[in-house]
């Protein structure tokens, strides 16, 4: 859920951090004085050098994989609005808005583009795939081009799958002008398709949790009294962007108000004592992480060293439930058992685990494949989820321990390693 391994002690700025964490995160309790002290931000550089990008021939084998799909559902062609699905099979990234830019992949043929007129040489500037583009002036109509386009591809009568994300107004009028064919889900299609990353997806992927977790480390290292939730977010925003993965942050949440998934409106001051919950990522290449961590700024007390030690408990046992072959929901019925046997919930009930445990990621922070009961998908190769089977306790603080983890051939593997204990955050 969003909010919004390597050494921990990296570099002498942060192994000073890292030394006061350790013995409970009580030696943070100092502002660090940027007169005269180092920040822990200033000896962080670039991870992101070495990134490889998705390459034409892979997103060429992605609408091979699609033409096959459309062919064994038995649609004609699949119609993807400007967003995820297209930059995922096209590259071309764009920005929506009340003028159609689309792409149409048939089941046979070549992809076709319908832009308007006067953005044909940016769309073209932005094309690796195909070389159709059909424009349209600003007086004429959008949908008598997606018709001719299906005219062209001898789609008469069939069926035509919408991506989930085409906004209604476009559907809408296309279906006006072209009443002759059946209308379904391109899911079976471009889900199936974006669930199982390559190892390409899994190198970005790899590489964006990597530099969450360097940013985290800095992040509780800057924890200071009196801090609020947006001194903590700019700690991880600059921490990122300096690691290499601009955009890329975390929201936090101090105390009581931990215990609400998403954070709470009220401002926070950070005080001894108070549980720190952190929940963010950033994307490399186009690939995302989602990681929490959940700290105690000073000592824990009892409560929360055993709350957090049965979060730590269900996040295992959800590990160890995702197996090949076996269905999704079997992550989250394993996780929720340890939280509802602890005398928690029942099911969905506060004080408990209020949300399924784990979501599909890949391009999104959030995709196809959530970790949730009566998701019967089986768990293959490829596929790649988080496990944050949350423990909310409303008036007193919520812990989460969200890390991603990925299908393999041999089994499930982390992305990031789990947090060891309540005062050592990081693998």
């Amino acid at each position: 859920m969003s909010i919004n391994r390597r050494n921990f002690i990296r570099t002498s700025a942060i192994s000073a951090g890292a030394a006061t964490l350790l013995s409970g995160l009580s030696g943070c309790s100092t502002p660090v004085d940027k007169s005269t002290k180092a920040s822990p931000l200033d000896d962080l550089k670039s991870m992101t050098a070495a990134v490889v990008p998705i390459s034409i021939e892979e997103r060429k084998s992605r609408i091979e994989k699609a033409q096959r799909l459309m062919t064994d559902n038995k649609i004609d062609a699949i119609f993807l609005d400007g967003g995820t699905s297209m930059e995922y099979f096209t590259g071309i990234r764009w920005g929506n808005s009340e003028r159609m830019m689309s792409a149409i992949i048939p089941a046979k043929g070549e992809v076709k583009y319908v832009s308007p007129h006067f953005e044909e040489a940016r769309v073209r500037e932005l094309m690796t795939i195909g070389n159709d583009v059909r424009v349209w002036e600003e007086d004429e109509s959008p949908y008598k081009v997606v018709a001719k386009i299906f005219s062209d591809f001898g789609i008469r009568t069939g069926k035509i799958g919408m991506e989930e994300r085409v906004r209604f107004f476009l559907f809408d009028g296309i279906r006006k002008e072209v009443a002759n064919v059946e209308y379904v889900s391109a899911d079976p299609v471009t889900a199936t398709c974006r669930m199982i990353k390559s190892p390409a997806e899994l190198a970005l992927m790899q590489k964006a949790n990597d530099v969450t977790i360097e940013a985290y480390k800095v992040a509780v290292a800057m924890l200071t009294e009196g801090m609020s939730q947006g001194d903590f977010s700019r700690n991880t925003s600059e921490a990122h962007k300096r690691l290499g993965a601009p955009g890329g942050g975390a929201g936090a949440s101090f105390g009581a108000p931990s215990a609400f998934p998403h954070g709470s409106i009220e401002p926070q001051k950070l005080q001894k004592g108070d549980i720190v919950l952190m929940d963010g990522g950033c994307q490399i290449g186009g690939y995302a992480s989602d990681i929490s961590r959940t700290v105690v700024f000073g000592e824990p007390t009892k409560r929360q060293q055993e709350i957090w030690d049965l979060e730590k408990k269900a996040q295992a046992a959800g590990f160890a439930a995702a197996k090949l072959g076996d269905p999704c929901e079997n992550v989250d019925i394993a996780a929720r058992k340890v939280i509802t046997d602890a005398g928690f919930g029942p099911g969905y009930k506060v004080p408990g685990l209020a949300h399924r445990t784990g979501h599909g990621i890949g391009m999104d922070g959030h995709e196809w494949g959530n970790m949730v009961l009566g998701n019967k998908q089986p768990l293959v190769a490829g596929m790649c989820f988080s496990i944050e089977p949350t423990i909310s306790i409303y008036g007193e603080f919520g812990i989460r321990l969200e890390d991603c983890a990925y299908m393999t051939e041999e089994g499930v593997k982390w992305f990031s390693q789990p947090s060891p204990s309540i005062d050592q955050p990081f693998a």
